[in-house]
């Protein structure tokens, strides 16, 4: 809200006036003389603004409705009150949810948004929607080359799913998000990944890491399946191996 500071203007005394109708009665600062009906201009201010705001929420409210035209919308409502837009009723994918959030946030006046969208779709066990959201991101973004620099984790709680773990980079971090927001059964997404620093020196130690790793012959078998299960994490030269393989054997050996 915008404050206006200033000085109220006050003034003292009566007014006489001459008429050839006779005498006028002087007009006290309290108000109009007696008989006499008088708006108070806070009152008319006050009920312009009123009406400019009721027509700034109308436009607003069909500015919404005409950026949430897309079917995956079609049971979403909205309400607005003083700029503040709210949303109800539900979307078939969580993915929905936030698409009609960061829709909303750009329409013009609009100053803030009440996401209360509802995600509707089949109703998966949080063990199976887990597991199935862990075979799909073990595969994301393979033949890109940074499969392997991926390390993420994965947790559900009542269709809720946590992420974490480390991306190589922004664009791992964006997709990982994006399978699992778009994955029917998921609630809501919480985003808890983080993203290792730019780093050439870091590079070549990944580099160096797959090539020893994945060409060892014991463990070569585990180059093959394009997963890659071994995953490796540098971040300022500290390398971390994580995920799963046949035996113990196989793990001493990827750790030498």
């Amino acid at each position: 809200p915008v404050n206006f500071r200033g000085k109220a203007m006050t003034w003292s005394g009566s007014f006489v006036m001459a008429s050839s109708f006779g005498p006028v009665r002087a007009l006290s600062p309290g108000g109009p003389s007696s008989g006499q009906a008088q708006s108070p201009a806070g009152t008319v201010a006050s009920g312009q603004s009123a009406a400019t705001t009721s027509q700034n929420d109308a436009q607003i409210q069909a500015d919404v409705m005409k950026a949430l035209g897309n079917k995956r919308f079609k049971d979403v409502k909205c309400s607005v009150r003083n700029g503040i837009v709210t949303l109800t009723g539900t979307v078939e994918i969580y993915s929905a949810k936030r698409d009609a959030d960061n829709r909303v946030h750009h329409r013009k006046n609009v100053r803030g948004v009440e996401n209360l969208i509802e995600v509707g779709g089949p109703a998966v066990e949080d063990v199976t929607l887990r597991n199935k959201l862990g075979e799909k991101l073990a595969y994301d973004r393979v033949g890109y080359g940074t499969t392997a620099f991926n390390s993420f984790t994965i947790g559900v709680q009542d269709g809720v799913v946590t992420l974490g773990g480390m991306a190589y980079g922004p664009t791992d971090k964006d997709s990982a998000i994006s399978l699992v927001s778009n994955y029917p059964g998921v609630k809501d997404v919480v985003d808890n990944i983080e993203v290792a620093p730019v780093s050439p020196m870091d590079d070549r130690i990944r580099l160096a890491e797959a090539r020893a790793i994945y060409g060892a012959p014991q463990l070569n078998k585990y180059a093959i399946d394009p997963a890659k299960p071994i995953r490796i994490t540098v971040v300022n030269g500290n390398v971390t191996l994580s995920g799963v393989v046949d035996n113990q054997g196989d793990k001493d050996v990827a750790n030498i």
